[in-house]
């Protein structure tokens, strides 16, 4: 009997990633996504060594062309969207992600500060055209109900192709040579631009259907008032005209802000204010890869109906805030005692993560006018591109300037964003019916 015992969950894991594979658009997605983020994956763990050890640039250098790479995937969020409800997604995904990927091999060829900066700025913005047209791919091509499981699928695979990635980084970390790390990187970019040969197996349903091309006046000069009408439903489809998505949009930047808390605010927090080890931040960083990978597809089951993506928005809320609290507590605490703290922390956060995440593609989706899916997944891929934008920022001015009280302040602003989003989420739900199961 104990012998057995593991089984069931690797094999519900499993099936529930191979089951997907059965939708032509989730398996073209899912192979793309496999091999692109391995790439991806060997470049979140070599860059910012790469910047400082190969090309010698300073930490703030370093920072400015990371910063500015992800101010060009604001911008680029929008085009992509743009694009989207115009040209085909399936193509635009495909030729800016493989450019991307080139771009990211470029980096092998680097030399100095400009030569980084203009790859990174390039790479950011078509990788995130990209991501804006994969967002309209999903919206179209998958039924309501799919669309959830779909980022959920994509977001563990992701995950399991950046852990890959990650370990064979390790070989340029490893030898700490130029040539090691130009290598490491040229094979990455080209893993990136590879993944996105999958994308062509796409069917034409994932792309916007055709706009009318009739002319606005007719051959005598008078108003054409159907093509009038045509054009004036097609600009009243403005996300910019929704007050209620763009509020979403908002707040659920304030709430992906917990990346930043993850990537800068927990690590500067453990060296700085802790008696844990270094070491411990790589094991934080496993654990909630592990967590995600098991558990996301599960939590997200349902979060297509909006009454359920804001409830499971607000139990996110209440945990991100305890996690928050948590970390703090860490501070002053003997070694061993410091460790399980920030263990505790991170298990609250990563379930906070995986809940928000749910939460967020179920509202985003469904609330969205899908006749303008494309521009309605741009603006929420920029304003999560602005969340991720400013959280070192406001991670930096709360809780690693203000200690306790400065956790309090982050715990509250996640609070508050999470009450927002269900709001608008109960909102929504007295006017709409109940989704399909």
């Amino acid at each position: 009997m104990s012998s057995a015992g593991p089984a069931p969950v690797r094999e519900g894991l499993w099936r529930r990633l191979t089951a997907s594979m059965n939708d032509p658009v989730l398996r073209a997605l899912v192979t793309s996504t496999a091999v692109s983020r391995v790439g991806r994956g060997v470049f979140l763990t070599v860059t910012v060594l790469f910047f400082t050890q190969i090309l010698g640039l300073g930490a703030g250098e370093a920072a400015l062309v990371l910063a500015v790479s992800s101010a060009c995937g604001v911008v680029a969020s929008l085009v992509g969207g743009w694009l989207s409800d115009r040209r085909s997604a399936r193509r635009i995904a495909f030729a800016c992600e493989a450019l991307g990927g080139l771009l990211l091999a470029g980096y092998a060829f680097a030399g100095d500060f400009l030569s980084a900066l203009i790859l990174a700025s390039l790479s950011g913005f078509f990788d995130s055209v990209g991501h804006s047209a994969r967002s309209a791919i999903i919206a179209r091509g998958l039924a309501p109900e799919r669309r959830v499981h779909a980022r959920a699928v994509l977001r563990t695979v992701t995950n399991l192709s950046i852990a890959l990635g990650s370990g064979i980084a390790a070989i340029a970390l490893a030898l700490g040579t130029a040539p090691a790390y130009r290598v490491v990187i040229l094979a990455a970019g080209l893993l990136c631009a590879i993944g996105s040969i999958p994308l062509l197996r796409l069917p034409s349903s994932v792309d916007a259907p055709a706009r009318s091309t009739t002319a606005l006046r007719t051959d005598t000069g008078s108003i054409n008032t159907v093509a009038q009408a045509e054009r004036s439903d097609w600009r009243r489809r403005s996300p910019w005209r929704d007050p209620r998505y763009l509020l979403l949009t908002v707040l659920s930047a304030v709430f992906g802000m917990q990346f930043g808390v993850a990537e800068l605010g927990v690590p500067l927090w453990i060296t700085q204010e802790t008696e844990a080890p270094t070491v411990i931040v790589s094991v934080l960083l496993v654990l909630n890869t592990a967590l995600v990978v098991l558990f996301q597809v599960r939590a997200s089951r349902g979060t297509h109906d909006i009454r359920v993506a804001g409830r499971v928005t607000m139990i996110a809320g209440w945990l991100m805030a305890g996690a928050c609290f948590i970390y703090a507590l860490a501070a002053g605490l003997p070694t061993w005692a410091a460790i399980a703290v920030l263990v505790l922390g991170m298990v609250a956060h990563t379930f906070a993560e995986i809940l928000s995440q749910a939460g967020a593609w179920g509202l985003s989706f469904e609330l969205a006018d899908p006749v303008r899916a494309g521009a309605y997944q741009g603006v929420f891929g920029m304003g999560f591109s602005l969340g991720a934008l400013a959280s070192p920022m406001v991670v930096n001015a709360t809780a690693l300037t203000y200690g306790l009280a400065g956790w309090g302040m982050l715990a509250l602003i996640f609070l508050l964003a999470a009450a927002g989003i269900m709001l608008i989420a109960r909102r929504a739900a007295s006017v709409a019916p109940p989704a399909a199961v």
